[in-house]
């Protein structure tokens, strides 16, 4: 059994294959959702991401959307030990799956390593990390669809592909685009961020205050513990 925000989330997850960073904890930490909101995750995995959104956010309601059969049912579990019944997860394919409702933000940790890189031999890992051409057109489009207009549309994903993500971004209709570097260190470029589009959006492009993640002694800043062990939000 693991744990996050400082114990206050059980997180089971696989022995082997894939496991969960911080990516989707800061992820779940930039959704400015309200009790009450809707909110979709592709590629949700054993549901790291809703389970740290609700428990910030009491009464959100979440859907989950996983490839791997077997992860959607452990994030199920996961979420009934948490006692998170507001939060659903579906064994689909994001990009074929159809929305019965509206949802008021979509968010993901899309995989993102190139498909000429090295093949991981555990299928769940592949899965999670290795992206097919176009993959961020198809999972924004898939992800913006349900949303309702002003919803939020965010990614965390490499800051090497932030060109990738904006792009798919437009053609998937969302708009007022901006970006929240996370920073290794102080004085080191950024290797996560944070993307957000709004649909339907019109406003100029942000550049965002980043946030530096570990301190000189290789401990976690005030900043960042703030989010992984306390479950703050993080303003995109």
């Amino acid at each position: 059994m693991s744990f996050l925000l400082g114990g206050s989330v059980r997180h089971e997850q696989p022995a082997q294959g894939h496991r969960t960073g911080i990516e989707p904890v800061f992820l779940a930490a930039s959704i400015p959702a309200r009790a009450g909101e809707r909110v979709l995750e592709g590629g949700s995995g054993a549901g790291a991401g809703l389970l740290c959104l609700a428990r910030r956010v009491p009464g959100v309601v979440g859907v989950g959307i996983e490839i791997d059969a077997a992860l959607a049912g452990l994030a199920g579990t996961n979420a009934a030990a948490n006692g998170l019944d507001m939060l659903t997860f579906h064994p689909a394919d994001l990009t074929v799956w159809r929305a019965a409702a509206r949802f008021d933000h979509a968010m993901a940790n899309p995989p993102w390593h190139a498909p000429a890189a090295t093949v991981s031999p555990d299928v769940g890992k592949a899965l999670a990390k290795r992206a097919v051409p176009g993959l961020f057109v198809a999972w924004a489009r898939a992800l913006a669809g349900p949303l309702r207009h002003r919803g939020t549309l965010t990614f965390v994903i490499a800051a090497a592909h932030a060109d990738a993500a904006l792009a798919a971004f437009g053609a998937a209709g969302c708009g007022s685009l901006a970006v929240l570097p996370l920073w290794p260190r102080a004085n080191e470029a950024a290797r996560l961020v944070l993307v957000r589009g709004i649909k339907g959006g019109r406003g100029p492009f942000r550049m965002l205050p980043g946030m530096v993640l570990h301190a000189a002694d290789g401990g976690f800043t005030p900043a960042a513990q703030a989010i992984l062990r306390d479950g703050g939000g993080l303003p995109v």
